[in-house]
C-alpha cells in the first residue's frame, strides 16, 4: 500500500528563458477543470479519500464483488446517490451534480463507478424517466436505499447496438391483464448486465410490446427476479458471466425469461400505454420517434462515461508525469542523469495527450450543462434533446478511446514500474477497456453523428430555388480557391519574413486553427453528401453508396467532435484573466489544435489547406510547444486536483525522488571521499594523452 501521507515535491526545474518562469495559478485552473459542479466534485473526492471506497487489489473476483456491493451501501449511508431523484422522495433533482459526483468514483474503483451507474443511473433512471408517479412512489425508494438492487436489461446476445431489433417479447394477455415476458430464442437472452449474476432482485426489461396482434416496438417493463425469500422466481434464467477483462467487482450476467407474467401496470408507460382491454395508446404517433424519445431519456450513461474516461486519463497522466519529473536515466552533458521529462520524446509522448485531456474535460462540462438543462426541464425541447443525443454520440467515443490510448502510453512511459499493478495504470487500462463499446459502440455512435451532420447539411437546401443553389455552388468553389491558394499565399508571405517555424506559430494561432478544423468538417460532409446524392430515392443504391462512404462519414463525425473539444478549450482559455496562466493554457490549447492538424496533415495537403512548407513545419512547432510547456508539466497535472489518497500509486508518491536523491548523494559522497573506483574507459582515455 502507498503511504498516502507522502506528498511529492513540485519544484519547477531551472530554466533560463522568461517563458519558463511564468506564474501559473494552479488553484484557478483547478476551478476551471472542476467546472460547473465543482462543489459536488470536491464533496465526492473528499468522501472517497476514505480507504473503505478504494479497490483492494488482493481480492479475487467473488470478494471484489461483495466489497463493491458494500461500498454501494456506504454511498447510500453518506447520501451520495439521491441527487437526481425527485425531491418528494428525498432527492435533490440535481441532474448535472448527480453525474459529476458519480464520475469521481472512477478514481476509487471503476467497478464502484459502473455498478453505481447500473443501480442508480440505468435501472433507477429507467423507472424515473420512463415511468410515471405511481411507479416512482412504488419502486424508487427501494432503488435509492438499495433494498431493490436491479439490472438494466436492454442488451441481448444477438443485439447490442441495434436495440430496436431486440428479440425479447412482452405479449399482453387481456384475460388476466398481464404481460407475458418471454425469451423466444437463445440470441434474445439479455447479456452483460450488471447486478444480473448475483445481486439483482428486479430488472427493467426492454422488450417488443405486442397487443391485439400488433407489435408496437420496444418498451420498458419492471420485472421482479426474486421473491421475498431471496429465491429466483419460476421462469427466471440467470447465468454468471464470470471473469472478465476488467471491472471484476461487478456481477455481470445473463437473464432469460420463460413466459414470466407481470401486471399490466408494470409497463413503464410514460410514452406508451396499454388499457385493460389491450388497446395501445401513445402521445407520440410515430413508432420511430417514440422509440428514440424513450432511448433519449437514458442518455446519461454516455454522459457519465465521457466524464469518467476523461478524469481517468487525467489520473493516468498525473501518475506518469509526476514519475517522469523524478525518474532519471542516462547521463547528460553535465555528467548528471537526465530527468525523463526533459527528453523531447517523453514530452511528445505525454504532453499532447495532456492537452487532449484538458480539451475533453472542458468539453464535458459544457456537455453536462446541456444535459442538466434538458433533464431539469429548463431547455427541454425536441431540438435540445436531439442536440444532447448528438453531443453524447460525438464526445463519448473520443474520450473513451483517448483514455485507453493515454493509459497505455502512460504505462509504457513508466517502464517496468508502470506494469506493476500497485501503480494503477494497468488496472485502469483493463477496467476502462469496455467503455469503448458499452452504452453504444463508438463507431456506431459516430455514425449517428455523421447522419445528423448530413441532415443538417441537406436542410441548408430545403426550399432553395435553382439560382440559390447555383450561388451556393459558386460559394463552395470560391471557398476552395481561397483555401487552396489564399491561405497558402498568406502562409508564404509570413515565411518570407523569416524562420519557417516562427511563421507557423504566427500563422496557425487561434483563428487559423479554428478555420482549419471547422472547414475540414464542412468539406468532408459536403463531399460525402455529393457522393450520396446520385441515389435519390433508390434505396438499394442509397445503401450501397452509404456503405462505400461509411468510413469517411465516421471520420467526419470524429472531426466534428474534435472541433467541439477545441472550441470548449478555447472558451475556457478566454475565461482566464491572469496573463501568465492564460499564456500557458493558450500554449496547451495550441498544442491540442496543432496536433489535430498534424494528425490530418495529408488531408490538409490534398485539399490545399496548407502549403507543403508550412505543413512540414507544424511538427517542429509542436516540439517547440512541448519544450515551452515542460516547466509547467507538474503544475498542469497538479491542477487536476488529485490528492495522494486519490492517486495511490507509489511511483507518484515522492518515493522515486527519494531513491534518486539517495543515489546521487551516495555517488557525490563517494567522489568526495577520493575512494571512488576509476572507470576503465577513463584510464584508457588518459593513456592515449
Amino acid at each position: 500500500m502507498v503511504d498516502a501521507a507522502v506528498r511529492p515535491k513540485t519544484t519547477r526545474p531551472h530554466a533560463d528563458n522568461a517563458d519558463a518562469n511564468l506564474q501559473f495559478d494552479v488553484a484557478r485552473v483547478t476551478d476551471l477543470l472542476m467546472g460547473t459542479w465543482a462543489d459536488t466534485r470536491r464533496e465526492a473526492r473528499e468522501l472517497i479519500k476514505d480507504s473503505a471506497f478504494w479497490r483492494d487489489d488482493e481480492l479475487g473476483k467473488d470478494e471484489h464483488r461483495e466489497r463493491v456491493l458494500s461500498q454501494l451501501h456506504l454511498l447510500v449511508e453518506n447520501k451520495a446517490v439521491h441527487r437526481a431523484f425527485p425531491k418528494s422522495l428525498g432527492g435533490e433533482e440535481n441532474n448535472g451534480g448527480n453525474i459529476a459526483g458519480f464520475e469521481e468514483l472512477v478514481v476509487a474503483d471503476p467497478s464502484l463507478q459502473i455498478k453505481s451507474g447500473v443501480q442508480w443511473g440505468l435501472f433507477g433512471s429507467a423507472i424515473l424517466q420512463l415511468g410515471t408517479t405511481e411507479h416512482h412512489e412504488k419502486w424508487l425508494p427501494g432503488v435509492m436505499d438499495l433494498s431493490i438492487p436491479g439490472a438494466f436489461a436492454m442488451t441481448e446476445i444477438g443485439h447490442g447496438s441495434d436495440v430496436a431489433a431486440v428479440g425479447t417479447t412482452a405479449t399482453y394477455d387481456a384475460s388476466t391483464q398481464e404481460f407475458v415476458i418471454n425469451t423466444p430464442f437463445r440470441g434474445a437472452t439479455k447479456e452483460y448486465l450488471g447486478n444480473a449474476a448475483l445481486h439483482g432482485v428486479a430488472a427493467t426489461v426492454f422488450a417488443q410490446l405486442i397487443t391485439n396482434g400488433v407489435n408496437h416496438g420496444v418498451h420498458c417493463f419492471y420485472v421482479p427476479l426474486r421473491g421475498e425469500d431471496g429465491v429466483d422466481l419460476p421462469g427466471i434464467g440467470r447465468e454468471d458471466d464470470g471473469l472478465k477483462g476488467g471491472l471484476n467487482g461487478i456481477d455481470n450476467g445473463r437473464l432469460s425469461f420463460d413466459h414470466i407474467r407481470i401486471p399490466r401496470t408494470n409497463l413503464l408507460n410514460k410514452y406508451g400505454d396499454v388499457a385493460a382491454d389491450g388497446t395501445y395508446s401513445s402521445a407520440i404517433d410515430s413508432p420511430g420517434r417514440r422509440f428514440f424519445t424513450m432511448l433519449g431519456t437514458l442518455v446519461q450513461g454516455r454522459v457519465s462515461l465521457d466524464g469518467a474516461a476523461s478524469w481517468a486519463s487525467a489520473l493516468g497522466l498525473k501518475i506518469a508525469i509526476t514519475y517522469a519529473t523524478q525518474r532519471r536515466q542516462f547521463d547528460g552533458a553535465d555528467g548528471q542523469e537526465v530527468v525523463l521529462m526533459d527528453y523531447g520524446k517523453h514530452q511528445r509522448r505525454l504532453l499532447p495527450r495532456l492537452a487532449t485531456t484538458y480539451a475533453q474535460i472542458f468539453a464535458h462540462d459544457e456537455f453536462l450543462q446541456k444535459f442538466d438543462g434538458v433533464f431539469s426541464g429548463r431547455t427541454d425541447t425536441p431540438d435540445d434533446r436531439e442536440d444532447l443525443e448528438t453531443l453524447a454520440a460525438a464526445l463519448k467515443p473520443l474520450s473513451t478511446w483517448h483514455a485507453l490510448d493515454t493509459l497505455q502510453e502512460a504505462r509504457e512511459a513508466c517502464g517496468g514500474a508502470g506494469f506493476m499493478f500497485e501503480n494503477r495504470l494497468v488496472g485502469l487500462r483493463a477496467d476502462l477497456d469496455i467503455y469503448v463499446t458499452f452504452e453504444g459502440d463508438n463507431n456506431v455512435l459516430l455514425q449517428l453523428v455523421g447522419k445528423r451532420l448530413l441532415t443538417d447539411y441537406a436542410q441548408q437546401f430545403t426550399g432553395k430555388d435553382a439560382a440559390a443553389l447555383a450561388k451556393f455552388a459558386v460559394g463552395m468553389t470560391a471557398g476552395k480557391l481561397f483555401h487552396g491558394a489564399g491561405l497558402r499565399q498568406f502562409g508564404q508571405s509570413v515565411v518570407d519574413l523569416g524562420q519557417v517555424s516562427r511563421s507557423v506559430e504566427n500563422g496557425l494561432r487561434e483563428e487559423q486553427q479554428h478555420l482549419l478544423l471547422a472547414e475540414r468538417v464542412q468539406q468532408m460532409v459536403a463531399d460525402i453528401a455529393g457522393r450520396l446524392r446520385p441515389a435519390g430515392k433508390d434505396k438499394v443504391l442509397g445503401a450501397k453508396l452509404f456503405n462505400e462512404n461509411q468510413a469517411e462519414l465516421i471520420e467526419a463525425a470524429r472531426a466534428h467532435a474534435e472541433l467541439l473539444q477545441w472550441e470548449a478549450f478555447t472558451d475556457a482559455v478566454h475565461r482566464v484573466e491572469e496573463a501568465d496562466t492564460k499564456k500557458v493554457l493558450t500554449w496547451l490549447r495550441d498544442l491540442f489544435g496543432l496536433q489535430l492538424i498534424e494528425k490530418h496533415l495529408a488531408w490538409h495537403l490534398i485539399n490545399g489547406r496548407l502549403s507543403t512548407q508550412r505543413a512540414a513545419a507544424v511538427s517542429r512547432y509542436i516540439d517547440r510547444l512541448c519544450a515551452r510547456l515542460r516547466p509547467y508539466a507538474l503544475d498542469l497535472v497538479d491542477a487536476f486536483g488529485y490528492e495522494p489518497e486519490h492517486v495511490r500509486a507509489p511511483i507518484a508518491s515522492g518515493a522515486e525522488r527519494e531513491r534518486q536523491d539517495e543515489a546521487r548523494e551516495y555517488y557525490a559522497a563517494l567522489a568526495a571521499s577520493g575512494e571512488a573506483p576509476v572507470l576503465e574507459k577513463t584510464l584508457k582515455k588518459n593513456a592515449k594523452r
